[in-house]
């Protein structure tokens, strides 16, 4: 409770900042409302790396307000499908044997402040378009069903709500003075590790007896205890300006 009541106040000041810029900037505002599709992805116990063969689809609506041809603030609610299995991705003979699995939605809503490297909104502008980086705070709904290992008696549905970090980049290309397109990749860092339902901090149970040495039993739930898993969103999305302006103040 405490990760997300600081979360929303970082929210809150992100919101008082812009306003702040707003007032004393009010003729170089602009407005921009858009959406936009594309592929969702996780890692964790399950996926150690974005695994391009496990994706889901992502989608998004967004409102945006840029104070000057550099700096923007986004703030947007998003869709995602995120699914993973042991069966499928077969990492090692442990993660076979622990026959993890599990596949849901996440819904997220983040506010992110955008850094563009070129100029590509004034009408004189020398280039059309310009790469940018971006970085905020979220928070993220996962409900899904699953299952932490065969045999686990607590398969079945379940659902957080976690504070996220988005982060990541992308290209925006200015097709009229009111439309923009861009294509964007970004990473949530999440603040749990139960996204795929298994939990690494709990005993791991030892479910099988090597022939060979049976008094070493393998094939348990274990996870990775040491990190939080991710998501990841990669997609295109157009933008509609609802303002004229373009001669920003410095």
């Amino acid at each position: 409770m405490k990760k997300v009541n600081f979360l929303f106040g970082l929210i809150t000041a992100l919101l008082i900042l812009s306003g702040s810029i707003a007032v004393n900037e009010a003729k170089a505002q602009q407005y921009d409302f858009g959406g936009g599709l594309g592929v969702a992805a996780y890692s964790g116990e399950i996926v150690r790396r974005l695994d391009q063969g496990k994706l889901g689809l992502q989608g998004t609506l967004f409102g945006r307000r840029n104070f000057d041809n550099v700096w923007s603030l986004r703030a947007g609610l998003s869709f995602g499908r995120l699914t993973a299995a042991d069966s499928v991705t077969r990492l090692d003979p442990a993660a076979i044997y622990r026959d993890a699995g599990f596949r849901g939605n996440v819904l997220e809503a983040s506010a992110v402040m955008e850094y563009h490297f070129l100029d590509f909104t004034h009408p004189q502008a020398q280039f059309r378009f310009s790469p940018y980086g971006f970085f905020g705070v979220g928070v993220s709904y996962f409900s899904a069903e699953g299952q932490a290992y065969f045999g686990d008696p607590e398969a079945g549905s379940y659902s957080l709500t976690t504070p996220i970090i988005p982060f990541g980049a992308g290209v925006k290309y200015r097709l009229t003075d009111r439309w923009t397109l861009a294509a964007e990749l970004g990473f949530r860092a999440t603040f749990t590790d139960l996204l795929d339902k298994i939990d690494g901090t709990q005993p791991s149970i030892p479910r099988f007896q090597d022939p060979a040495n049976p008094s070493r039993p393998f094939g348990n739930n274990t996870g990775n205890y040491s990190d939080n898993d991710w998501y990841y969103f990669l997609g295109v999305t157009i933008s509609y300006s609802f303002s004229s302006v373009k001669c920003y103040a410095y």
